[in-house]
Parts: C-alpha cells; structure tokens; sequence
C-alpha cells in the first residue's frame, strides 16, 4: 500500500525561529550527552534551526576546559564543524556547589552582553535523577530561574520523575518553587519519535479508521515494548528502577494514552494533553486481590546453553539475591464509554526475542462465519498493527481467499512503512524535542498531572511487588518473558502478539 495516508504535518511552532539561546547542559560530559543531546545539536545547527548566536554551555564534575570539550565531541562527531564546536563551553563544578551557579551567572551575563535582542535561556537535566532537586534549588537561589526582560527561559528534565508518586509530587514542589509549571519540559523520548506522532494522524485524519477505535470492533489491545540487550554496565541504575519503573511508567503509558484518548478539541498543546489525562484517570488496575494474578513480573536467566548472555544476577553491579523485575506485564482496562470492557494488555521486558515497540488492535472475531475459516481466524486473529520501532508503519492483518478452486482462507497483510514516504531523514527524537523545547511549544512534554496518573497506576504493582515473599519468576534470555506471562491472557482465551 503506497501513497501518504500516515503524512506527518508540523505544528506552527515547530518551524518557528527561537531568540538566539544559552542551552545549559547539566551532565555534559555523560553518556546521554554523548549519544544523543550534543548529535542532535549538531543536526540542528546544519539545519539552521539552531538560533543564530546560541551559545551551549556543559556543566560537569569531569576535569575539562573548553578545549577538551571541544576535543571530546570531535572524537564522538568526526564530522562536527568547527563553526558549531566554537559555540561550546565549559564549567567545572560541583551541583550543589553554589560556586558553580555564580560562575554560570557570569557566563550567562556576558553572553547575554554580546546579543543585539534579548536571548532565552534553556537548561538541560541530563544528571543522575538525585542531582535534580539541588540544580533547580540552586538555580533558584542565583536568581537563574527568571527570565531575562524579552526573553524566555525553560528546564528540560530528564527521567525518571521521581521513583514513586510521593518522590514524583516532592520533585514538583521543588520544580514549582522556582518554575511556573509552563517553563518546565518533562522530557519522554518516546514522543519525539516520529511514528509516536503519526498515532495521531492516523487516528483523527482518515474517516476509514475512526469506527474502529472502539470497543464494537476492537477485542482487546496489546502494547509491547522491548529489548534484545540487558542491564550491561547500567546495573547498579537498574537495581533502583526495575521494568516498571523504568519503562511501564513512562514509555508504555504514553502509548497507551495516544492510543486510546479521546479526539481533542484542537491539536493545541493544552487540548492534547487534557485528553491524555483524562484516558489516563479512566485508567483501571486490579484491586489488591488480584494484583497477583493480574500483574507479572520476571527476571532474565541466562540464555540457552551455547550462547554467553549472562543472568541478570550475574550482571556487573546487581545483588546476587537482587528480585528486581527486568520484565513486567499487566492486564489493565479503561473506565470509559469507548473503551469499556476491553481488556488491555501492555509488556516490557529485557533480553526479549526482538527489539521492537508496538501497539496491536485485535479486531473481534465477526459473529457469523458462513464458511468454515474459522481457524484460520484463530490462529492469525485480525489486527491493526502500529509499528513504533523498527521500521515504523502500519499493518492491517485480515483473512483472504487462499488461491485456488477451493474456497478457503488465508492470513493476509497491507502494510504502510513510514520511513518509505520520505526521501529526506526523519529527524531524531532528541532533535525534535531540543527543538520544540527551543521554541516553546510542550506538545510533547510529559506535564505535572500526566506524571501524577502514571505513578497511580504503577506505584500499587511495585509496592505489591515489593511486598511479596514469592519467588520472582525467571526466563532464558532470549525468550519472550516468564511463562506466567502467557498465562495472563490464555487463560481468557487470547494470546500475545508476537509475530512469531
């Protein structure tokens, strides 16, 4: 299937030119920085959508000068200009070291002292979550939160927000006492991505697909996201986050609530986010007695004999006795007219068969079959197919006649690849979202009341978890999770979809 039914269009704001900026990077000298933040900076730059005479400054404990910065992003960029790397500085310091944010004052000031107009300020969190709460104190306390007559200034922060719903709303009392909730940017890079925002497009744009967003014809509704690696060297993080934590809270509700929202009133920042809100209040878990049988969780064991992915426990810095979750599963269902009824079934594991994010509408079965296709019905059931990653697109999953004289059926596919449409590069996560917090436009940024219903849901699975004597079931590496797992849907007749 060809043509541009699932075409992206760009909101006013996102092709908008922001004042020229001073981009604090907090953690310059991370992995984060490394991988995305300085790669995505760079593009923007060669896109001219870095504002004339913005200035990047890195704050870090690392032992640097802006020489070895500089040096440091060329081993990482081959290919960065000179032109960009020059608008890179560096300031060694402590985070909670008030000496650190006189220093950035004064590098602020004399930027600011060199602009024609007035500039906008954008600070960037991508420390480890504890050194949250002491930058935005300390921001504040050097008067670094207000913004300069003209201009605007911003905070991007990075997860995890908080680690349950107390530390989530303790983290936002910090945040509010030096930011107005409109100058906060929660980022999740799950919604920079483009084919997370292309849910959008397909649900509201085409007539065809509008009747089938409802419980009359969908049976249920599955989101996987999951990953082919382990913890690696990223143990000793993991110990404190687990599956939930890290990937259900954030990146499987967010799915969850573009996928299942009512239509907003505008395509406004404020009307999209209201809806996912309110998807995420009608948002249903199992009471206490049925958390156990509702809820899944297991932890990866080594893999099958003859490969050399180790266990989670014999991962670099994990407890030997460690009974975090690498993998988590729940049934949930959705209070509300459109969605009453449908069960909703969301995973996320790790040394998982493939990397991939998907979410899956299982059509229900028609309530006549004239011919005997029945089993074929059972055995590849109709969906409609969301691909996030890899290969982003669409597939609609149906039954055709099989070639032949015989009347029979079989499985069949339309299938709509997004990177496929475009003959220029669909632009990063990262990069989309450095931009848009540059220009303003929170469309999507997590806001405070979306943190607060996602912690809602979570934090009763890991308490209930952490509660538990029971023994935290184990799977191979490189299976599809605990057996438990299928458990939570055959036993009502379902199956996941694994495209096995």
């Amino acid at each position: 299937m060809t043509g541009t039914l699932l075409a992206p269009s760009d909101t006013t704001a996102r092709t908008a030119h922001a004042l020229p900026t001073a981009i604090v990077m907090f953690g310059a000298s991370g992995d984060l920085a490394r991988r995305e933040l300085f790669p995505a900076l760079i593009n923007l730059f060669r896109q001219g959508r870095l504002p004339e005479q913005s200035l990047v400054i890195g704050v870090g404990r690392s032992p640097l000068d802006d020489e070895t910065l500089r040096e440091r992003i060329r081993g990482w960029l081959p290919s960065a200009e000179s032109q960009w790397l020059g608008r890179i500085r560096y300031l060694r310091g402590g985070y909670d070291d008030p000496a650190t944010y006189a220093g950035l004052a004064t590098m602020l000031a004399d930027h600011a002292s060199q602009l024609p107009v007035p500039a906008d300020r954008l600070y960037y969190l991508s420390t480890p979550a504890q050194a949250f709460e002491p930058v935005i104190g300390h921001l504040a306390a050097a008067g670094l939160n207000r913004a300069v007559a003209g201009g605007h200034t911003r905070i991007v922060i990075e997860k995890p927000f908080g680690q349950d719903e107390t530390s989530a709303q303790r983290l936002d009392a910090v945040l509010h006492r030096a930011f107005d909730e409109s100058q906060v940017y929660r980022i999740d890079h799950y919604l920079g991505k483009d084919a997370v925002q292309n849910i959008l497009t397909l649900r509201f744009a085409n007539a065809a697909f509008q009747p089938m967003w409802h419980r009359s014809w969908v049976d249920n509704v599955q989101i996987t996201v999951s990953e082919t690696v382990g913890v690696n060297d990223r143990g000793g993080f993991y110990e404190t986050a687990g599956a939930a934590r890290d990937m259900l809270q954030n990146h499987v509700l967010q799915l969850l609530a573009l996928t299942m929202m009512e239509p907003p009133a505008s395509l406004s920042s404020e009307a999209i986010r209201d809806e996912k809100v309110r998807l995420l209040e009608a948002v249903r878990l199992a009471g206490p007695a049925e958390l156990d049988r509702l809820c899944v969780r297991g932890q990866y064991g080594p893999a099958p004999e003859g490969s050399t992915t180790p266990g989670y426990l014999q991962e670099p810095n994990v407890d030997p006795a460690s009974r975090t979750e690498t993998y988590a599963a729940l049934r949930l269902e959705v209070d509300n007219p459109r969605w009453s009824g449908v069960p909703v079934y969301v995973r996320t594991g790790k040394c998982l068969p493939r990397r991939m994010a998907e979410v899956v509408l299982q059509l229900r079965r028609p309530q006549h079959l004239p011919f005997a296709f029945g089993h074929v019905l059972d055995d590849a059931p109709e969906a409609l197919v969301l691909r996030i990653q890899p290969d982003p697109g669409l597939r609609l999953r149906f039954a055709a006649k099989r070639p032949g004289h015989q009347l029979s059926s079989q499985p069949a596919e339309m299938t709509f690849s997004y990177p496929a449409q475009t003959q220029a590069g669909v632009p990063q996560a990262y990069e989309r979202l450095l931009h848009d917090a540059l220009v303003g436009d929170p469309s999507l940024f997590v806001r405070s009341d979306e943190v607060r219903q996602s912690w809602r849901i979570v934090d009763p699975v890991v308490r209930s978890w952490a509660a538990s004597s029971t023994p935290v079931p184990s799977y191979p590496a490189g299976s599809w999770g605990p057996v438990e797992a299928d458990r939570l849907l055959t036993r009502e007749g379902r199956r996941w979809h694994d495209d096995r």
